[in-house]
């Protein structure tokens, strides 16, 4: 599309928005995330020399001029970003961000910028989930060596953090977003020597306030028979199997007799915030939570449907607003604001989707512009800042649109404007107006 824009004289100026058409099953909110690795991508997006010559010897590109290959070695954005601040919930429909820029780089920046927002979007939404689900205890982001590659697993575990996890087992997240870093170790470990109290004692005596001794790997509850008998006060023990909420309450009992208070029963296993939410409602005695496979690839909702439409083209007349008509994919034309209300108590109530001429009338405009001419406005927020922001966002939701099963559906409507602005689209290309196609 680049080459046919370019080659064909092309240049008008665009605007694009990202936004999820549908929330996944059981959701009815997510958290924004992935703004910080969007912004830097449109800084730093180029095309070197090797990747111009592979895209020049492409068959497909045989009848394009030269003129286009000697343009993107200039390539740079250049263009304005609008979006949503990281950790705000979001619904179907509201656009996280909005792109304006010549339509050439606009078009160019669509994949990562999709790929980039929606995954991180996915893993925060999951996080929160399970935080919630968690009632205040710790919830750790274990799912690096499940996650679709490690670039995945890092980006996964930054999500995570802005969802509610307090921390991570990826010690490259840790080092590159800051993120508090937790470890334990592994059966292997325990396998590796001879006695399982040895093992223990190695780790303990290395580790001291930081040990979490996994006992799982033979015999649950005659590993903690064995630590106590040695004397062993570790920070925290870990069961990976079993029945947690039987070994969870046996284990503290256990534990408490022999005075071992302070140690922590840190639960693995499977866990997501289905499981989580039973294990307590039944009384599990479990202090924190370590969860890998479901939070890091959101198990069971594993993909958003992110898209990424042209909703304006300008000219020197102004804009020329742009919306896809097609059954079941239809979408408004021009720019847009999201412009969300308070209830009384100071609880968000319901979002407008505006236009972005439109005034807010009282509720909160939630799009602001963080690009100009391809530089970010200003210092970003630190990761932890975002993270806080999002559970104070999380917390003003309505209770049932938090609820894991069946949750109450998020009120978002588009503004009569905008409709009025549908209509008269629909109109230019025959189609009734007040229609929807089916």
């Amino acid at each position: 599309m680049a080459a046919a824009y370019f080659d064909s004289g092309f240049r008008a100026r665009a605007s694009f928005e990202l936004f999820i058409r549908s929330l996944p099953a059981e959701r009815s909110y997510l958290i924004a995330a992935g703004l910080e690795q969007a912004l830097d991508y449109l800084e730093r997006v180029r095309f070197q020399p090797a990747e111009i010559e592979y895209l020049r010897r492409q068959p497909v590109f045989e009848h394009i001029s030269s003129g286009f290959f000697d343009y993107l070695h200039e390539f740079r954005f250049t263009g304005e970003v609008w979006a949503m601040p990281e950790g705000t919930p979001v619904f179907h429909e509201e656009p996280l961000l909005r792109v304006s820029a010549p339509i050439i780089e606009a078009q160019i920046v669509e994949t990562f910028l999709l790929s980039t927002i929606t995954f991180q979007t996915m893993i925060a939404s999951k996080a929160a989930r399970i935080v919630d689900a968690a009632q205040g205890r710790d919830v750790i982001e274990f799912g690096t060596r499940r996650a679709h590659g490690p670039e995945a697993g890092t980006l996964a575990a930054r999500a995570a953090y802005i969802g509610g996890c307090v921390g991570t087992s990826n010690v490259a997240a840790g080092q590159q977003f800051d993120i508090p870093v937790f470890g334990t170790l592994a059966h292997s470990f325990v396998m590796a020597y001879h006695d399982e109290e040895e093992a223990f004692r190695r780790f303990q005596q290395l580790f001291r306030e930081h040990s979490v001794l996994l006992v799982d790997t033979y015999d649950t509850l005659g590993a903690i028979d064995k630590l106590i008998n040695a004397g062993l006060r570790p920070a925290a023990v870990r069961l990976d199997s079993g029945d947690l909420y039987e070994l969870s309450r046996e284990v503290r009992r256990k534990l408490d007799a022999a005075g071992l208070r302070q140690t922590r029963i840190f639960a693995t296993s499977d866990l997501d915030e289905y499981v989580i939410s039973e294990l307590l409602a039944r009384g599990a005695q479990v202090d924190a939570f370590g969860v890998g496979t479901s939070l890091a690839t959101s198990k069971d909702a594993p993909s958003l449907g992110g898209v990424y439409k042209l909703v304006d083209v300008y000219s020197e007349d102004g804009p020329s607003y742009r919306a896809k008509l097609s059954g079941g994919k239809a979408t408004h034309p021009g720019c847009k604001q999201v412009c969300r209300g308070f209830a009384g108590d100071g609880m968000y109530c319901g979002d407008v989707i505006r236009r972005c001429t439109e005034d807010c009338a009282g509720a909160e405009p939630l799009l602001a512009c963080v690009m100009r001419n391809g530089r970010k406005n200003g210092p970003s927020r630190s990761l932890q800042k975002v993270r806080e922001y999002a559970t104070q966002q999380i917390l003003k939701l309505p209770a049932g649109v938090r609820r894991l099963h069946n949750p109450g559906a998020y009120p978002v409507r588009f503004s009569e404007e905008l409709e009025r602005l549908l209509d008269e689209f629909r109109s230019r290309f025959g189609q009734p107006v007040g229609k929807r196609a089916p």
